[in-house]
């Protein structure tokens, strides 16, 4: 085979781990509020649950986050007569969720907590809900601070990807093993497989960079 014969099956992985990237980000980012702002709730259970989430995802490996999830999961609910199954794509988006949720929720708190303390005195005087002020006060400010870290973190998330391929999932390091094992030409292989994931990373890096600039003029606009 040439090496030009290895890009139709690398470019079919390619689909696939696009699909997780953009799946994992997208419900990452909703975990990421969800759990920086509960961890700043007032409500006891809520921080608590949400300290719990963040520490038990920061502090393991996504690895073993993944297995569990498709393989023990499935086990657990057994024994509790519960079918806990999930196919090799909710597994892996659910780990990845999950991981980039918790660093993500780091970055929410700590941006919401940068706002400047007075101007939720000022809202508070004004007779703002606590609701009020995350919404118009606080999120508005902390999310354009929050876009640097977000852009590094989605990054990172595309190739965290590749630890889908050992629970079967045909992305293109599953691709490039396959490919590997048949024509033993390693170099090839994955240097090609080096080169599509730095390009993808660029293209995603220059996306979240357009997406920063114009979150940027929106909150120069509100101000």
């Amino acid at each position: 085979m040439d090496w030009t014969d290895y890009l139709r099956p690398l470019l079919t992985g390619a689909g696939v781990t696009v699909q997780l990237t953009v799946y994992s980000t997208l419900l990452g980012a909703l975990f990421s509020f969800l759990f920086g702002v509960g961890r700043l709730s007032r409500n006891l259970a809520c921080r608590w649950a949400s300290i719990a989430v963040i520490e038990v995802f920061r502090g393991t490996s996504l690895l073993v986050q993944l297995f569990w999830l498709f393989f023990a999961l499935p086990v657990l609910g057994q024994a509790l007569g519960i079918d806990l199954r999930l196919p090799p794509v909710a597994a892996g988006t659910l780990a990845l969720s999950l991981n980039i949720g918790a660093y993500g929720a780091e970055v929410v708190r700590g941006a919401i907590q940068a706002v400047p303390h007075d101007q939720y005195e000022a809202a508070r005087a004004l007779d703002f809900t606590p609701r009020q002020i995350l919404w118009r006060i606080a999120l508005p400010q902390a999310i354009p601070e929050m876009m640097p870290s977000f852009s590094n973190l989605t990054v990172q998330n595309l190739k965290d990807t590749a630890l889908v391929s050992l629970i079967g999932l045909s992305d293109m390091a599953f691709q490039a093993e396959r490919i590997r094992n048949i024509t033993q030409d390693s170099v090839s292989v994955y240097t090609l497989l080096l080169l599509m994931y730095f390009g993808m990373a660029l293209a995603l890096a220059g996306a979240m960079r357009i997406l920063e600039i114009r979150v940027g003029r929106w909150r120069s606009r509100r101000t």
